[in-house]
């Protein structure tokens, strides 16, 4: 197995310049570029490395690209638009996207890059900017078993540790659902403090207050997903049609307070339809039926 020596970092912002600046420091031999030559040069004036003068003549030099770029879309241009980096990227060559793009896109240039020799890994990252500053992140990796191997090493030097997710396009999307879980989880704890607030509630109070009804041990993913639904025991003890008569409490209050809470509305509906379909006695976990159902899939341990 040939050890990666030779790096292209495509995409020197917020985040990638200072996971790019780790892989100087840990001793790869670096060409950079960005759209910006500005951000470029001075990556190189702090860091070292080379600057490319061209995408093709980054590829050229490079046992792996990385990119870490806004969207898909560019990415695919950087890669296989004209002078782009597989124009010039040899056979053996690795392309890792560590940006957070749509996984069927990601196949899709798997597919296109087959051909060629050239192998993918999609690497996405947890964490922000803090974290690509002191190579903390948390880094997801999916693809070919021995392409992810030689770049393990890679990953490593910007982050503190990288899980395997399979095929390519996996890594991708479990960052999207994981970005989509703490959006939904957001707006969801907005919605109900303000609720909250208009019956007269303290905001930092409800906060408070909240941490330990809803997190850790009490955080449905670690109460009820994986010890109840995954393992198929749906055997909390409260019933769908009961905690749907709660759900409803909440839609009440927030239309007597005139309140915003359309999530509350929507989540009372598909609780609604869950008891009209397997009825309000069973377990409220066996709510993941109607969503295994519709969807033609079961969430249970493989």
């Amino acid at each position: 197995m040939n050890k990666i020596k030779n790096l292209g970092f495509i995409g020197l912002g917020n985040m990638g310049g200072p996971m790019a600046a780790h892989l100087a420091r840990a001793g790869y031999d670096l060409t950079v570029y960005d759209i910006n030559p500005e951000a470029s040069a001075k990556f190189v004036a702090q860091h070292g490395g080379r600057v490319a003068a061209s995408l093709a003549a980054l590829g050229g030099k490079a046992d792996a690209v990385i990119t870490m770029l806004p969207t898909d879309k560019i990415v695919n241009q950087v890669i296989l638009g004209d002078g782009g980096v597989a124009s010039t990227l040899a056979r053996g060559g690795i392309v890792i996207d560590m940006s957070t793009s749509d996984p069927v896109a990601t196949q899709a240039l798997a597919a296109a890059l087959k051909p060629r020799g050239i192998e993918v890994i999609d690497a996405p990252v947890m964490g922000g900017v803090v974290f690509a500053k002191d190579a903390t992140l948390d880094i997801m990796a999916a693809g070919d078993a021995q392409a992810l191997e030689r770049v393990t090493p890679v990953l490593k030097s910007m982050g503190r540790g990288v899980t395997p997710c399979g095929a390519v396009g996996s890594a991708h999307a479990l960052k999207a659902l994981g970005n989509y879980i703490n959006a939904c989880a957001m707006i969801n704890v907005v919605e109900a403090m303000a609720i909250g607030r208009k019956f007269g509630l303290d905001a930092l109070f409800m906060a408070d207050a909240l941490l330990p009804m809803v997190n850790g041990r009490q955080h449905p993913l670690e109460k009820k997903v994986i010890p109840q639904i995954l393992t198929r025991k749906f055997s909390t003890g409260m019933a769908m049609g009961l905690i749907t008569k709660d759900i409803g409490i909440t839609v009440n209050m927030a239309k007597a307070l005139e309140a915003y809470a359309p999530l509350a509305e929507c989540t009372l509906a598909q609780w609604v339809r869950a008891v009209e379909q397997f009825g309000g006695q069973p377990d409220q976990t066996e709510v993941a039926k109607l969503w295994e159902h519709e969807s033609g899939i079961t969430l249970e341990r493989s």
